[in-house]
């Protein structure tokens, strides 16, 4: 007997992890972001310390931009496990709250866990930290993420094509 397939079914979650550690934007496949574990609607992701990354070559400290954009695609990824797809997903606000500057030198590691999913908007918290204990984060992050056919549905039948 073949094994057939049912359009639109789940995958099941180490598929679903595999699929996502694998959809990166462009920047996050050249900055070198992982997706290191994964578990339902969480994600622990990690950014080698590169020198081009680095904003104040004085200190050796990593630019802002760098990090916020690891952040972001982190809290991406726990929203696109929460939801059990692979689509892309946007963020409608960010809020990043640095505690400390970051230790030059060292990986920049992340803890997303996507605490409210709906069909339109989602709220995503987050903890950034370069040791192995998550708790002594120097970055806290709410985010807002959006899934992009559900953006696509409100904003009308003009912006569909663009997911």
């Amino acid at each position: 007997m073949s094994k057939t397939s049912i359009p639109n079914a789940p995958l099941p979650f180490d598929e679903l992890a595999e699929a996502i550690k694998g959809r990166r934007s462009v920047y996050g496949l050249i900055s070198g972001l992982r997706l290191d574990r994964a578990a339902p609607g969480e994600a622990w992701s990690s950014l080698p310390y590169r020198p081009v990354f680095v904003g104040d070559t004085e200190t050796g400290v990593l630019h802002g931009g760098v990090v916020t954009a690891m952040l972001d695609e982190s809290c991406g990824m726990a929203v696109q496990i929460a939801l059990d797809c692979t689509r892309a997903i946007a963020t409608l606000d960010l809020r990043i709250d640095y505690q400390k500057p970051a230790t030059p030198g060292l990986d920049i590691k992340a803890h997303s866990v996507c605490q409210r999913s709906g069909e339109h908007a989602n709220a995503c918290k987050q903890r950034a930290f370069q040791c192995a204990d998550a708790s002594s984060g120097w970055a806290a992050v709410w985010a807002l993420p959006i899934a992009l056919n559900a953006w696509a549905a409100r904003a009308g039948s003009r912006h569909a094509n663009r997911v």
